[in-house]
């Protein structure tokens, strides 16, 4: 089955989520042309994107990959998985799992990486497949997760805020209010306390370190396919509401 690629600013933004390789700078100009040219992003939007795009283009690659690790890799609560969020460790979460798995192969979507299905540049990667009405009415679902994660990210002065923001713009959602309350309910993780944050993690028995080759073969299909077009959506309804 052929693969179209339809949305070029989900897999800008798959991208920009990705863990951060040479491969991904050399990539963020073409990736920032992409943003900055979405009509569905606010002016403000758009500029808002502007300084995590210039960082992502030239800053040391290896304060740009210790600053992912510390924003998203030690801090659950502000994980990339989006059934983090929702189930935690329960049992609903591997049902969820599997409905998303099943989503993507019945797609004849493959993904090339070791992450998780519910991991969110994974999930874009995929929606920048499918239409425009089935991806915003997917990511409406996590309306409320983005808006908590943007949030977080604001308060730690993160410009990966802006990636939430947009987001939730191309949604057209309105995040409930009492969602995103709930989820803020929950203090954040502080990632400097790595005896704290390993009890955590062992619990979970779930690794959600980087895997250092998901962003490689992620930015080649970006810069091969950003201009060519290749040939159901997973609903998240249920497990983020």
């Amino acid at each position: 089955m052929t693969i179209i690629l339809k949305d070029r600013t989900l897999k800008a933004l798959s991208l920009i989520l990705s863990y951060p390789t040479e491969a991904l700078q050399a990539a963020m100009p073409e990736i920032g042309g992409v943003l900055a040219s979405d009509t569905r992003l606010t002016a403000a939007a758009r500029r808002a994107l502007r300084p995590l795009v210039a960082a992502l283009e030239q800053d040391d690659i290896y304060d740009l990959q210790e600053q992912f690790v510390m924003l998203f890799d030690r801090s659950r609560t502000l994980s990339l998985n989006l059934f983090e969020h929702v189930h935690g460790e329960s049992r609903d979460r591997g049902g969820a799992m599997v409905s998303l798995v099943e989503t993507y192969r019945e797609a004849g979507f493959d993904p090339v990486t070791s992450e998780l299905p519910d991991h969110l540049p994974v999930l874009l990667e995929f929606l920048a497949t499918r239409s425009a009405a089935e991806a915003a009415e997917t990511l409406s679902d996590a309306a409320h997760i983005f808006a908590a994660l943007s949030e977080r990210l604001s308060k730690r002065g993160s410009y990966y805020a802006a990636v939430f923001d947009a987001l939730g713009q191309i949604s057209r959602a309105r995040p409930d209010a009492a969602a995103v309350a709930e989820l803020l309910l929950y203090p954040d993780d502080d990632p400097t306390d790595l005896g704290a944050l390993d009890a955590v993690w062992d619990e979970a028995q779930i690794t959600f370190g980087p895997d250092p080759n998901a962003g490689c073969p992620q930015v080649r299909d970006m810069l091969a396919n950003m201009d060519i077009h290749k040939s159901s959506t997973p609903s998240l309804r249920n497990a983020t509401k």
